[in-house]
């Protein structure tokens, strides 16, 4: 364990946290193992859902030729098959954000459990655990890039009910294999119809955790996510860490990871991650991503400014609004 810690000795990170995550090398311990294990099964499946979601082209073009000639059988029978397949995988996306919350429950009952006194240490010592973690909320702010440039997903969904429910009042017999009951449809349509559907999950699925585990301090959960944010920082903002990373991949790798986590921390604490009394030095987390090359992080910044909870409150710095006007 000892070659994945490497120290940080600079005097001016006192207030910081004081170790680096190896997000490249980290292997799991025995201890970390069976709860690594679970999460690594659902992580499998992520780069081929971000893939899926990236080549998503809609059914658009045939939607609206079946749309403009409602009497043309035909056309509204290759609107309904180009829109069937379209909707199985959408619902596998959805039925993957179900998995991906499962997967955060398990890592954040090992991170924020009493083995250990404090989040650093939990971070320090359970490497592979907080690296996952690390490469879920990667993949949640991937997954709302995609969704958010692919306005097709909403429509082909809308077409797919209402067109199912005018088979139904027909009688006419659908497609059985993809066919989505109605309770499941309406789940689908509320995760879709949010602008950053996965994020949404995840700091539903946070707060939820926060609520079913009375007998752990929120602190807990909300230390464990300041500290990975300031984790990120500190490796992004320290030329000698940074120069250990193997590929710039591993750079926005960790912005995104620590915007993900600003995110969820502003959701789940109390005051969020603008006020006075937040564990995190957003200051310098903004200064970190206006560091990087612009078309890289706008992004990153965006989410920021339109998917966090606090950031308009009266209460925030005016220092820190004006840096994300």
């Amino acid at each position: 364990m000892g070659n994945l810690l490497k120290v940080l000795t600079c005097a001016d990170l006192e207030q910081e946290p004081n170790f680096f995550l190896d997000f490249e090398n980290a292997q799991p311990t025995d201890a970390e193992r069976e709860v690594w294990d679970q999460v690594d099964v659902v992580l499998k499946d992520a780069k081929g859902i971000l893939d899926e979601l990236q080549a998503y082209k809609g059914a658009g073009q045939e939607i609206r030729e079946a749309i403009q000639n409602p009497s043309d059988e035909a056309l509204q029978d290759q609107a309904w098959a180009a829109v069937v397949p379209l909707v199985g995988k959408l619902k596998k996306f959805y039925e993957f954000s179900q998995r991906l919350e499962a997967a955060l429950h398990s890592l954040l009952g090992a991170l924020t459990s009493l083995t250990y006194n404090d989040p650093t240490q939990h971070l320090e010592r359970e490497q592979a655990l907080a690296k996952q973690f690390a490469e879920i909320l990667h993949f949640t702010l991937r997954f709302d890039e995609l969704k958010m440039t692919t306005p097709a997903i909403q429509n082909d969904f809308s077409y797919y009910r209402r067109t199912l429910s005018r088979m139904r009042i027909n009688n006419v017999p659908a497609d059985g294999e993809n066919e989505v009951n109605n309770e499941l449809a309406n789940r689908i349509s509320l995760f879709y119809a949010d602008a950053t559907p996965m994020l949404k999950t995840l700091s539903d699925s946070t707060t939820k955790f926060v609520s079913e585990h009375k007998n752990l301090p929120i602190e807990n959960t909300t230390d464990c996510l300041s500290t990975m944010a300031m984790v990120c920082k500190v490796m992004l903002e320290t030329p000698e860490y940074r120069s250990r990373f193997s590929s710039e991949e591993t750079v926005s790798f960790c912005l995104r990871v620590m915007v993900g986590v600003i995110i969820l921390y502003d959701y789940v604490h109390p005051v969020g991650a603008f006020a006075k009394s937040s564990k995190i030095d957003m200051k310098g987390c903004i200064k970190v991503l206006k560091d990087q090359p612009p078309n890289s992080v706008e992004g990153l910044l965006n989410a920021l400014r339109y998917t966090t909870k606090h950031l308009n409150d009266e209460s925030t710095n005016k220092a820190i609004k004006s840096m994300l006007q």
